[in-house]
């Protein structure tokens, strides 16, 4: 109530020149709080991570001149929804040319080169990695459309390195990444880290600030900038207990989402030096991005930034308490690790070969009579299927302690209705 209050009485102006004042506040507001000069606020968290990559060039920056970049993402494979085919055509919506190698091995892997490659568009290329016995698209824990749009809209080379468990790189595999076109006229210079935190693809897994240390100093022995995508950071600063600037710190500039765990209908923003905001300006406009009375979404991302410590510790704690439940539980059909369990996301194992993640989130998502008959209830839980044998749960503003109670009760009812179903008891 109070964000749509607060997005009713905002006061507006044309933000494209700079008028809006509720808008400039968030944006000085943000800014502070980051412990960056200057900030922009952008429709999407999308578009904030894709202007971050051109404003790498800025002058102020003593980089090498941009002929084909290299950008170093953090992820972690699973399996596309849809074949690589039909992704890519559907996102890029223009020619492509998706070589599948057989399994066993490929021409490129046999002389060195990556996985596989996809071309498309603006001859730019994304590295493929292989996962078992399949070749996929490797998602990186940045948001899949945003390699996308690098790739199309910016063409620049995205290098896609595998991370460990708990959401960090191998930074002595990233230097050795660095260090191939480091100097040599011959292959992409590398100019920007890109990290996501928290990381989505580790579930919701915190990046200790050690680590964030140790990949500024390999920056800055390298020349590097680092970008960090911060769809969670807030997420990332509470679960720490320190302040969204002794994060950034580490970063030359960070891209920060009001509409999730913030609770904002839409808005985003990315932040840097005065220079690179300056820059992001104009790619914001490139982009279509220029907004007028913006002031009313900026005024319920402001609510959410004043209301971030009490409404994240919240979700955190529903999120350890769903998965302290299924491991209490103990059903043969689904697991968790509670430890792994840092902040507003659970990732759940489907361990029995005979139910696919899919076809449990449909069960736990539909109300059967038998479910009313027995709990009394009719609740439906909304999962997301994550990769081949895990699904994702995540929490937000609008799911209280008392729905995440029902939710565990519901997982319990179904997991229990699955195994009877195979003729056997839990």
């Amino acid at each position: 109530m109070a964000m749509r209050q607060a997005m009713a009485q905002a006061e507006v102006g044309d933000d494209d020149y700079g008028e809006d004042p509720t808008v400039n506040e968030l944006q000085r507001l943000a800014a502070q709080l980051l412990g960056m000069e200057e900030a922009l606020f952008v429709p999407t968290s999308t578009m904030a991570n894709l202007i971050a990559e051109p404003c790498c060039f800025v002058p102020h920056t003593a980089l090498p001149p941009r002929t084909a970049p290299d950008v170093f993402l953090v992820c972690r494979p699973r399996p596309p929804p849809l074949s690589l085919r039909s992704c890519f055509t559907a996102a890029l919506s223009c020619p492509s040319d998706v070589p599948l190698p057989a399994p066993g091995g490929s021409a490129a892997r046999r002389e060195g080169g990556p996985s596989a490659r996809l071309r498309t568009g603006r001859g730019c290329t994304v590295n493929m990695a292989r996962w078992g016995r399949a070749w996929l698209w490797v998602p990186s824990g940045l948001p899949t459309l945003t390699m996308l749009s690098w790739a199309q809209v910016a063409g620049v080379h995205s290098q896609v390195l595998q991370d460990l468990p708990d959401g960090t790189l191998d930074l002595n595999e990233l230097e050795s990444r660095v260090r191939v076109g480091y100097g040599s006229r011959y292959h992409p210079h590398s100019v920007l880290i890109c990290l996501e935190n928290t990381h989505s693809s580790a579930g919701g897994r915190v990046l200790p600030l050690a680590y964030l240390r140790e990949v500024r100093l390999l920056a800055d022995r390298y020349r590097l900038r680092v970008h960090m995508d911060g769809a969670r950071l807030m997420n990332a600063a509470v679960a720490q207990g320190v302040s969204p600037a002794q994060i950034t710190q580490h970063c030359d500039s960070v891209s920060l989402c009001f509409s999730k765990g913030l609770g904002a209908p839409a808005g985003a923003l990315v932040a840097g030096c005065r220079e690179f905001v300056a820059e992001a300006w104009r790619i914001r406009k490139l982009l279509g991005g220029g907004m007028r009375q913006a002031g009313v979404l900026a005024a319920a991302a402001r609510i959410g930034l004043e209301h971030m410590e009490e409404t994240l510790q919240r979700d955190h704690r529903n999120a350890r308490r769903f998965a302290q439940g299924i491991w209490e539980l103990g059903s043969p059909i689904c697991s968790v690790d509670p430890s792994a369990v840092e902040t507003n996301m659970v990732l759940v194992t489907v361990a029995v070969p005979w139910l696919s993640p899919e076809k449990l989130c449909e069960r736990m998502q539909a109300v059967s009579e038998e479910e009313v008959a027995e709990t009394g209830r009719a609740v439906s839980v909304r999962l997301f299927p994550w990769a081949a044998h895990s699904l994702r749960a995540v929490w937000h503003c609008d799911v209280s302690a008392q729905d995440t109670q029902l939710a565990a009760n519901k997982l319990k009812f179904v997991a229990e209705q699955c195994w009877w179903e195979r003729g056997a008891a839990p």
